[in-house]
């Protein structure tokens, strides 16, 4: 048995107090500038960096493998420069068989961008010389199965009307054409480029590696997330695993602030990214706000939907938003520029009637949408199609999500049911029926292996998602009227979620005891969602507003409500 499946005794973490902390400063953003894992020294430095690793471990086997591994790949990439060097020569000589033989042989025939620039030159030069037939030959036979690399929209179809051009110029995309001689310069300085790029810091001495690098690199990532916690505890927390960022345990108590500007009741709410920058929300008056999670200034108001607005949702990176709307429609925003946001696509499912639920996979290449027609979409956002379906339930579907592992399609419905969908052949592999009235929402945990669901039964309910047995339930809400109130979790430890008292309610997840009761909304709670990165909770309402909540260490018990 390898050391990491041991069974260790779990040591029980001591009591942290927590405080706030001010953001006098912002921590440097996690963007890709910081370095390039493409850079072959980055790649190069991480081989050697798990290889320390490893080898004290004693895997020294598997060390071993790693670095033979490398090598077969450093050799790959050697005989790609080699025909690249190869290739930038024949190209400035002319030597069209030459270039021909070292494209379709070696390293070079996955290489799908270059091929595209090195047979567009060999065409534009066929034109040049008014070799229609060769040209018209090369189109179709090289250029044709490489169009998805074209420099910029519509530099195939100029391509395509060269053959009856009078000359190059006369094409947009080569209006500035000058001469077969000066192509083969900029092409052979592209090429160029993809040498240094490849060769950069393999002439330098390889640098000394300090010890325990990959441990060392690791507290550096835990500290930096400590550090940019909403929430400082007073000693030192020890963390326990290193698969999700570090995140205190704090079950919010207070509330922090109103966010007033709606016209309508909130239906739904959702963080813009990761971050928890920004957060928004969707109403009856037909309208979606993004405002300052930290200000509750408004910053942009999205409007285009004609019927109130379900569900929302956004992509990791925060540059995309979708909302669900009774006109039967999703809308998906670009809202790179809070200034001018934009409605860039407008999904209209065949079905008819409100859609009530939009929520992305994992790899957020779909999109799954579902509502009042019973069925359940896919829909592929590269291709701008629906491309699967997943009908059985026999109401209206109120909530539909997919698991972690992105293999399965969860939903609840008016029908009572729970059903788990295959992603790949759209049937229902099983159905859950145990709710006692219509479910209004289910949320995987982020480990996948819990599920959470509410109904209006009164109760929200926790299960085993491996052997899909029921675990507990959590009751003190209430949840029976012609409303959707959902549930959601709090890390791996709380159960949040609304209620038509006007209250958000906490749960212990284990203990299944209210830890926590939020007043102050003046209607119904529909939806409630928890930011990890800045510890707040927010909150939608009937009242037109949605609130956020955080934990104010000045208060010790839960308020009367």
């Amino acid at each position: 048995m390898s050391e990491f499946s041991k069974n260790e005794p779990e040591i029980p973490a001591p009591k942290l107090h927590y405080h706030h902390t001010e953001r006098t400063h912002l921590c440097t953003p996690l963007l890709p500038q910081l370095f390039d894992e493409n850079n072959p020294r980055i790649k190069r430095d991480i081989v050697r960096i798990v290889a320390q690793y490893l080898d004290t471990l004693g895997y020294t086997s598997t060390k071993v493998t790693l670095y033979d591994e490398a090598n077969v790949k450093q050799h790959q990439e050697n005989n790609y420069i080699s025909d690249v060097v190869r290739l930038r020569s024949a190209i400035l000589d002319g030597e069209w068989t030459e270039v021909d033989r070292i494209c379709q042989a070696g390293s070079l025939k996955d290489k799908k961008h270059i091929l595209y620039k090195v047979y567009k030159q060999q065409y534009l030069e066929l034109i040049d010389d008014n070799e229609v037939q060769k040209a018209f030959t090369t189109l179709n036979k090289h250029l044709k199965p490489l169009e998805a690399q074209q420099s910029c929209q519509g530099e195939f179809r100029d391509l395509c009307y060269l053959l009856t051009a009078k000359s190059i110029q006369d094409a947009p995309a080569f209006h500035d054409w000058d001469g077969i001689a000066s192509s083969r310069e900029k092409l052979a300085e592209y090429l160029q480029s993809i040498l240094e790029f490849e060769i950069i810091g393999r002439e330098s001495e390889p640098q000394h590696l300090r010890p325990n690098r990959l441990i060392t690199m690791l507290r550096q990532a835990v500290a930096y997330q400590i550090e940019s916690c909403q929430y400082h505890a007073e000693a030192i927390p020890s963390v326990t695993s290193l698969l999700n960022d570090y995140a205190p345990v704090v079950v919010p108590n207070s509330e922090q602030a109103s966010f007033v500007g709606h016209l309508g009741n909130v239906k739904c709410t959702a963080y813009v990214g990761a971050s928890g920058k920004y957060v928004a929300s969707g109403s009856s008056d037909n309208s979606i706000r993004i405002w300052d999670s930290s200000t509750a200034a408004c910053l942009a108001v999205l409007r285009g939907h004609t019927s109130r607005i379900w569900d929302i949702c956004s992509d990791r990176s925060g540059t995309t938003l979708f909302s669900a709307s009774g006109d039967g429609t999703v809308r998906i925003w670009d809202i790179r520029d809070l200034h001018k946001p934009q409605c860039t696509q407008i999904v209209q499912p065949d079905g008819g009637g409100d859609i009530y639920s939009v929520s992305l996979n994992p790899l957020e290449s779909h999109l799954v949408i579902a509502g009042y027609d019973r069925t359940i979409r896919l829909y592929d956002r590269v291709t701008g199609r629906m491309v699967q379906t997943f009908q059985g339930h026999e109401l209206s579907v109120a909530h539909a999500v997919t698991n972690p592992l992105g293999n399965l399609v969860i939903s609840g419905s008016k029908d009572q049911t729970i059903r788990f969908w295959d992603m790949m052949s759209g049937s229902c592999v099983k159905s859950l029926r145990s709710h006692l009235g219509e479910v209004t929402s289910v949320a995987t945990s982020d480990s996948g292996m819990l599920l959470l669901s509410s109904s209006k039964d009164n109760s929200n309910r926790l299960w085993d998602l491996r052997s899909l047995k029921r675990l507990c339930r959590y009751k003190g809400h209430q949840n029976t009227s012609k409303n959707f109130i959902r549930s959601s979790f709090i890390g791996d430890s709380l159960v949040v979620g609304g209620s038509e008292d006007g209250m958000v309610y906490i749960w212990d997840r284990e203990s299944t005891n209210i830890v926590q009761r939020l007043c102050g909304h003046q209607g119904i709670v529909y939806d409630a969602k928890w930011n990890p990165k800045r510890g707040i909770l927010c909150s939608a309402s009937d009242d037109w507003t949605l609130k956020s909540w955080w934990f104010d260490p000045s208060t010790t018990s839960m308020k009367e409500c």
